[in-house]
This record gives C-alpha cells, structure tokens and sequence, in this order.
C-alpha cells in the first residue's frame, strides 16, 4: 500500500529564491514521499532570475513556481502541513500564522543570495540540497511531531554555511 505523501512548506520573507530552490529541491529528489510548497510572509511578487536558472539547470520545470503569501496554506482548502520550515532569519523571527494539524516547525537558516552573484545563489542550493538529503534519510514514519522538530533543527545545526560558502 503506497503511504500519504508528507507535505513541507518551506517560508522565507520574500518567497523569491531560497524557499523556492528548497520547493524545488524537496519535490525533484523526494520521489513522492514529499510534496514541498514554498510562500512568504511579504512576497515579492517575483522568483529571482539566478534562483529560476539552477532550478531549471538540473531539469526542475519552473511554469508552477511564484512567489505567494503564506496566507494561501492556512485557510480549510490548502493542503494539510506535517513540516513548515523557516530558511531566512526574518521569517523565523516573524509571528507565523496558526498552521493547521500543528505541523513540525524547524528554522534552517540559510545566507541570502545576493542579487547579480550567481555564486551566493549556488552556495544556498548546495546548503539547501544538503539539508534535504539529510531529511529524506529520516525515518519519517516512526518520529511524532516533536521528534521530527527536534530532528529538523538538528540538520541546520550540523550542516551550518561555512564563511566559504557565504562569500
């Protein structure tokens, strides 16, 4: 019998390039285990160029990725969270709003790619990819809910961005 995928939402203040690259990447490696949405708490309306390009370079389709409010999963028709993950330090600060079914929150703060530097932007892919491979080798099934937070912020603790890769 094929299990429920989990569903991970993945913020981040803007939603124009570190939480869609994650969407990406969480989507494209998981094989269906997950399906990954990404939104902001003040969208910019916009998925930054630099983030589009390596999204597509290792053959993600981009035509479904836009920047959107947050507010778009918490109303009775938007998919039920298990995860909701910060990666920019602003969102983690934020007020979040009341994420139906208490899903697992985890902040993985990652460097915001610099506009025009297309090295910052694979320097957060690669630290991104990093933490969803870590993720897709949890045992999902088996953590409840404050295990599987207390697993998630243990992947951005032991995969922090080195001074290199925030260059």
């Amino acid at each position: 019998m094929n299990k429920p995928a989990y569903n991970a939402l993945f913020l981040c203040t803007g939603n124009s390039a570190r939480s869609q690259m994650a969407e990406a990447l969480l989507n494209m490696m998981s094989d269906g285990r997950f399906r990954a949405y990404s939104a902001g708490s003040h969208p910019s309306g916009f998925v930054k160029p630099h983030a589009l390009e390596l999204i597509q370079s290792v053959g993600y389709p981009t035509d479904s990725l836009r920047s959107k409010s947050w507010d778009e999963f918490t109303g009775p028709d938007a998919p039920r969270m298990d995860l909701v993950i910060t990666v920019c330090d602003n969102a983690a600060g934020e007020t979040c709003p009341i994420w139906p079914g208490h899903p697992a929150v985890a902040h993985w703060g990652v460097p915001d790619p610099v506009d025009g530097d297309p090295y910052s932007f694979k320097a957060a892919w690669w630290i991104l990819r990093r933490r969803v491979e870590l993720l897709l080798a949890l045992p999902m099934e088996k953590l409840d809910r404050l295990a599987r937070e207390q697993r998630l912020n243990q992947i951005a603790e032991t995969t922090q961005p080195t001074e290199t890769s925030q260059a």
